[in-house]
């Protein structure tokens, strides 16, 4: 009776979660119930996997989906063909042949909708599996009865003004239900678990959605702490977090051409700084030059590098015809010798230069 009962509460609990599950929006009246289907881990003797995502209109004038464009044959995709109604549904159906070997897949519906400036990319998510392997063994970062894959997840991209959702599979290492809940959760972040409770020696979908706000830009970490059955646990690594990192930059949808053409535009000197071989532990200070030929002043949100141990000089914004010059600190203690390179990522409010790549190389000894 304990068992009917444990998985009839996740049963009512899953469909529950199914049904206030929050819609993405994906233009001026259309919505759409999620952007990634994650079939999990499943076997590659099993067969082909479909999955099915729904449209609604919410708005006041039929809606119709265009076309949708797989990335290789091994996904085929049906669609609704009549025009979507008001307070309608349409669907996109696809199903993954799963007969590529026994690997993680991620395949891409690129997806064409009536006034909707931007065709949206829908995911198609799981590992392939040749033999049944233990879920301690597949979920191998544990925080007491609950495995995930990872501690540090990525969210993706996204742009001032939108949500990007996504979702991984995490597991019930335990023997028996277990309860999932979030405490300490970063602002911007909301984070689930379904079917919560997880059954005993099971796996269930772990989705998250990270909302952009204009105080945040480039890349950042979103942070949740796990609690399982009300209690928090610490992973190998002494942490009892998980972390979920999203690159968020400006959205130009709104502009014309013309508006973009006449924007911010910052031409670089060079766009590599070459410090050349140098003992290990010194300090690297590298100058970068750039000009503004746009008509609108230019200016630097972010600036992020994938160093330990780094710093930046302020970048001041440069006016159109105005050359600026700015500088990055890179302490090379903890790197490794040999040859080096350091990115450097500026996120702007230039149209045709949103993101901007430096780099810093050269030889430690």
């Amino acid at each position: 009776m304990y068992n009917i009962r444990v998985l009839l509460t996740a049963f009512l609990l899953t469909v529950l979660s199914g049904s206030i599950a929050a819609q993405e929006k994906i233009g001026d009246g259309l919505e759409i119930d999620r952007m990634v289907h994650n079939f999990g881990d499943i076997m590659l003797d099993s067969g082909p996997v479909s999955c099915t995502f729904t449209v609604t209109n919410t708005g006041s004038k039929p809606a119709l989906i265009y076309n949708v464009t797989t990335t290789c044959g091994c996904t085929d995709v049906k669609w609704t063909r009549e025009p979507i109604l008001p307070g309608k549904t349409g669907k996109i159906s696809a199903t993954y042949s799963n007969d590529e070997g026994p690997y993680p897949f991620d395949k891409s519906l690129t997806v064409y909708f009536s006034d909707v400036k931007k065709p949206v990319i829908l995911k198609l998510r799981g590992v392939s599996m040749s033999e049944k392997k233990p879920l301690a063994e597949m979920y191998p970062v544990s925080y007491g009865g609950l495995g995930l894959k990872e501690a540090l997840i990525k969210c993706g991209n996204l742009e001032q003004g939108g949500r990007k959702s996504e979702s991984v599979m995490v597991a019930n290492l335990s023997q028996k239900p277990v309860r999932v809940s979030f405490k300490d959760v970063s602002e911007h972040l909301d984070i689930s678990v379904s079917p919560n409770p997880i059954p005993a020696g099971e796996t269930a979908e772990m989705s998250f959605t990270v909302t952009a706000d204009r105080s945040i830009w480039g890349k950042n970490t979103y942070w949740a702490t796990p609690l399982v059955d009300g209690k928090a646990y610490k992973n190998a690594d002494g942490s009892s977090s998980i972390g979920i990192w999203a690159f968020t930059k400006e959205n130009f949808d709104n502009m014309t051409h013309e508006e973009k053409s006449k924007g911010a535009r910052p031409m670089f000197e060079n766009s590599t700084f070459s410090f050349g071989k140098i003992k290990r532990g010194q300090e690297v200070h590298a100058t970068f030059s750039f000009k503004n030929e746009g008509q609108q002043d230019f200016r630097v949100y972010q600036v992020n590098t994938d160093a330990c141990c780094w710093s930046h000089s302020d970048i001041p914004v440069a006016r159109p015809g105005e050359e600026v010059s700015f500088r990055v600190h890179v302490d090379t203690s903890s790197m490794p010798v040999g040859e080096t390179l350091t990115i450097v990522t500026l996120t702007t409010n230039s149209p045709l230069r949103p993101i901007v790549n430096l780099f810093i190389a050269g030889w430690l000894e």
